[in-house]
């Protein structure tokens, strides 16, 4: 799951119908958690101090972990990618954690016997005339990706849990969800599977009430929604200093990602269960300048890809020796002073209180090509005078974090099984 240094998505809720050809596209609006328009900004916290939160999340998440259509904005976030959507008739709006290594759309729900501290209004499933239960004899039970069992009047219940400790258990129900899009024409889903949970933990805040899964898992929003838009989406991270601009998330034919510099890569799947929600890809190498180093993965996926790309992931995390050979190529060809950062888990920190500084020339080399890294990429400023390297160094679990991916557009096609990175201005988007 991702709870890290990650952007807020809202997406305001009303009712429409869609279409069913794969042609159909919106776009959702995207907000990062610690810009002044998220409801989860913290205004006594200075800038930096909401950037050392989030790494801290990064790391420990990380090290617990095995780890025409619309448009609407998407801004920057300090701990968690969280959606507005709505469930139920009358819509009743819920803002949940959107998470690409989920495979389910869970909410705490009235009754709740176990649950975490929720400020926000809770969902009441008896208010709802298109809320129905799903009994143990339906397919909708068996879901892939879901533990499930039968309560006593034989209705289907679930179970799941996450490596940071959050879990919910309850009923899988059937609702509608509905989503707002900037074009003013709100979208509804009828009949997507949703947990409503009575006995939750879960390590955000409590004005978070679940998760929307974004994983590959049929349960998930993105496969729930995939006769409408084709199994794709897409999303644009602005980078943290432009905290004054937001971008999008699109579904359908708004998130095909192609043309002038798009790469393309294949994703796969583990063997893992834990993993098999995620989104893995294959890094065969890294390259500072002309030196190329061998990404020397030893994770055990049983994929054949080696890491798991994550859009909630602030930090990325590469195998100890790729590191060492990396950074180190890095700091050579630096031109700044190094330095010791506020944060002690990132090395590599340099002194400068400008953001035009020089670095050397980065590719990460995809199977199917090479995606170049700008300085909004590598570095993250940490304080007034001090940037440090956004890498870091890991044995057993590799992480494509969202740093990596700022200022690209980056489209996940779920049918053929392919993720694109395309240099972009996302601010402008």
């Amino acid at each position: 799951m991702a709870l890290i240094f990650s952007l807020i998505l809202f997406i305001f809720a009303a009712t429409s119908s869609v279409a069913a050809d794969g042609g159909y596209g919106f776009s959702v609006e995207m907000i990062h958690r610690d810009f002044p328009k998220s409801p989860l900004f913290n205004a006594s916290e200075t800038h930096y101090q909401r950037i050392a939160d989030a790494l801290r999340r990064s790391i420990s998440r990380e090290m617990v972990s095995l780890t025409d259509t619309g448009k609407a904005p998407i801004y920057s976030s300090g701990g968690a990618y969280v959606v507005k959507i709505s469930l139920g008739t009358p819509p009743f709006p819920i803002v949940a954690v959107a998470d690409t290594g989920s495979n389910i759309i869970w909410t705490q729900c009235k009754p709740c016997s176990n649950c975490y501290n929720q400020t926000e209004p809770m969902f009441e499933p008896s208010k709802s005339s298109t809320y129905k239960l799903v009994p143990c004899s339906s397919p909708n039970c068996s879901i892939s990706g879901l533990e499930s069992s039968c309560s006593s009047e034989s209705m289907c219940e679930y179970s799941t849990s996450y490596y940071d400790g959050t879990h919910s258990k309850g009923d899988i129900a059937v609702d509608t969800v509905t989503m707002g899009t900037t074009s003013g024409q709100p979208v509804a889903f009828p009949q997507t599977v949703i947990g409503c949970g009575h006995d939750n933990v879960a390590a955000f805040g409590s004005k978070i009430s679940g998760i929307v899964g974004l994983g590959q898992g049929p349960a998930s929003l993105v496969q729930q929604m995939g006769p409408a838009t084709g199994g794709k989406f897409s999303y644009c991270f602005v980078p943290v200093v432009k905290s004054n601009n937001s971008s999008y998330l699109n579904f359908g034919s708004n998130a095909i990602v192609s043309g002038s510099g798009a790469v393309s890569t294949p994703f796969y799947t583990s063997a893992i269960n834990y993993f098999k929600g995620f989104y893995v890809l294959k890094v065969e190498a890294m390259s500072v300048g002309n030196n190329k180093f061998n990404f020397t993965s030893t994770l055990l996926l049983e994929s054949k890809g080696n890491i798991i790309i994550d859009s909630g992931t602030t930090l990325t995390y590469i195998p100890e020796e790729t590191y060492a050979n990396f950074s180190n190529a890095i700091s050579k060809l630096m031109d700044l002073k190094p330095t010791t950062g506020p944060i002690q888990f990132l090395n590599y920190c340099y002194e400068t209180t400008t953001d035009d500084y020089k670095v050397p020339p980065v590719t990460v080399h995809f199977e199917g090509g090479g995606v170049n890294l700008e300085r909004e990429n590598l570095f993250i400023r940490v304080a007034n005078n001090v940037v440090c390297l956004a890498f870091v160094a890991r044995n057993d679990m590799f992480v494509y974090g969202n740093i990596a991916q700022t200022n690209f557009l980056v489209g996940y096609d779920t049918k053929k099984s392919s993720v694109s990175f395309k240099p972009s201005n996302c601010a402008t988007l």
